[in-house]
């Protein structure tokens, strides 16, 4: 089996070779690329002896994985209940529109990657985005630009 590097293989041979090994191999691989590249799905379904359609499958299934690589920032954009009917879809369509990109790509520059997703939890400051570790909240489409300047 070829690697993309010596410390993953390490990660791969600290798991025994049966499918129960699976999700934390997905785990740890996103942990430490940011992201499930094609090599990662090959890397993992050659040691765990599985299709890597069975291995994209999976990962696929659940939202915490990701397939494309992250930029330096993540945006993500609330599009539960309070946000949406408060405007997220808006914003959402504005980013879009500034950064070129649509939700799960990154920007040509790698500056930034978009995301919806369905509650940050933060319903009484709808609507909300969350840049990095950071919630913006109340935000209108004006904001959009200053909070962006945040992260230049």
């Amino acid at each position: 089996m070829q690697t993309t590097n010596i410390e993953f293989e390490k990660i791969l041979h600290s798991y025994p070779v049966e499918v129960g090994s699976l999700i934390p191999l997905l785990q740890k691989a996103q942990a430490k690329l940011g992201y499930i590249s094609i090599e990662t799905v090959e890397e993992i379904a050659a040691y765990l002896n599985i299709t890597e359609s069975m291995v994209f499958g999976v990962a696929s299934f659940y939202s915490q994985f990701r397939f494309t690589e992250p930029g330096k920032h993540s945006i993500s954009v609330c599009l539960g209940t309070a946000c949406h009917v408060s405007g997220g879809e808006t914003l959402l369509e504005s980013f879009e529109r500034d950064l070129d990109v649509k939700p799960g790509e990154c920007t040509h520059d790698k500056k930034y990657d978009l995301n919806r997703v369905a509650c940050l939890g933060c319903c009484a400051l709808a609507p909300v985005v969350k840049v990095d570790n950071d919630i913006h909240s109340k935000v209108n489409v004006i904001k959009l630009n200053e909070i962006l300047s945040k992260y230049e």
